[in-house]
């Protein structure tokens, strides 16, 4: 496969130039580097981390950011335009997290609810999934974006639903008290804007999941944000949630980028909470498209509540954690077959952005043909060790 070569002029937020943006970068002969972005170029901060979990410790991270001198690495648009398998002798982008931790969120918006219940159902048939939807949106008779998971109102439906042996483990998490938070993927696992992501051959029925990921440092404060495509198999978690983790966690299932966006004074977790996210899918093969796009404050859940439930006095994150906020996204336009819904095919270019946060673009390949995972968080530290970074 040809890599990704086109320009992608909204890479950067809208208003980069009064953003704090922080990234990581792959160095020829030298590995992987944090980075700053200023007036549109990369500046090699590594020596003021070294690594991205370190920088987000430190309270003065956005004037490090801002103003830590370091290496020109060059202009972010010719990075931008690396891609699918780019080797250590290429200059390449990575995904903006190392050390920290990779959780998800699930079911946080109406829509998508709606869709995992779809999938519990058809039982991984994607076939069924048309009847299914129209008779539980008759069935459930409420707009589900206006309850609040729960509220007295969502007792009330969770307690009717019940009595009606309507109950389900996605009902549960999507009305209840409790948020589904799952581990996506392990840390320094992720790619970044650019890469190849994969999908399991033997899946008919997979999507991307494009959503907003909260930095959380280890004391449980967001201090930042990014964007992220959490790839889902949905015939395999359809069959059975015990298949979450070979539904999630594969080769390359995990995309974040392109940088983190800092919380200042001029960018915050409100507009987290008003952020639009698009979606934007072109098939290479068959010209597909899909066009669509989210809308943050339709989530049902609060960012922070899903961050004080994903860390605290319960569960301690020493390096921090990269949050996926969740999606409603879950395409049904047909693609191949009538009724069918959408699944991914080989060669799809996935474009995830939000005006404040830039633009991630990756495409769709097998798990097995996707760059294979080989540096690890050991290999981080034997590489920072002997450039004398670390202590």
């Amino acid at each position: 496969m040809e890599p990704i070569i086109e320009s992608i002029p909204n890479l950067l937020p809208a208003d980069h130039e009064r953003a704090a943006l922080a990234g990581r970068a792959w160095v020829p002969g030298i590995g992987p580097c944090l980075a700053a972005v200023r007036d549109g170029r990369l500046v090699d901060i590594t020596a003021h981390g070294p690594t991205m979990a370190d920088l987000l410790e430190r309270p003065d991270r956005v004037a490090r950011v801002r103003d830590a001198p370091g290496a020109d690495l060059g202009p972010v648009a010719p990075l931008a335009r690396a891609a699918g398998a780019a080797g250590p002798d290429v200059l390449h982008l990575l995904a903006p997290c190392d050390l920290q931790a990779i959780k998800a969120c699930g079911v946080t918006f109406a829509a998508s609810l709606l869709e995992r219940l779809v999938e519990e159902r058809a039982k991984g048939d994607p076939a069924r999934a048309p009847a299914l939807r129209a008779a539980l949106q008759a069935q459930l008779g409420t707009d589900l974006s206006a309850v609040r998971p729960g509220s007295p109102e969502a007792a009330r439906l969770r307690t009717q639903l019940c009595a009606s042996g309507e109950w389900s483990q996605y009902m549960e998490v999507g009305l209840g008290k409790d948020a589904e938070i799952f581990t996506k993927a392990q840390p320094m696992s992720a790619v970044g804007h650019g890469a190849d992501i994969g999908i399991l051959p033997d899946s008919a029925w997979n999507n991307p999941e494009p959503e907003i990921v909260l930095a959380v440092d280890s004391q449980g404060r967001p201090v930042g944000a990014s964007l992220g495509n959490d790839v889902n198999l949905r015939d395999f978690e359809g069959r059975s949630a015990l298949l979450l983790g070979r539904a999630k966690d594969n080769n390359a299932s995990c995309a974040i980028g392109p940088f983190i966006r800092l919380f200042d004074d001029g960018f915050g977790l409100d507009d987290i909470r008003q952020a639009v996210v698009h979606l934007d899918i072109d098939g290479a093969r068959d010209g597909f498209a899909l066009r669509d796009a989210s809308r943050m404050d339709l989530i049902s859940r609060d960012p922070l509540d899903l961050a004080r439930q994903a860390m605290g006095p319960h569960h301690q994150y020493p390096d921090g954690l990269m949050l996926f906020l969740g999606t409603m996204f879950s395409p049904v336009q047909d693609r191949y077959e009538a009724g069918h819904g959408f699944t991914h095919a080989v060669g799809d270019r996935v474009t995830i952005s939000s005006p404040r946060l830039g633009a991630l673009e990756n495409r769709v390949v097998h798990a097995a043909d996707a760059a294979p995972w080989t540096f690890g968080t050991r290999a981080l530290m034997a590489n920072l060790h002997a450039r004398g970074l670390l202590a």
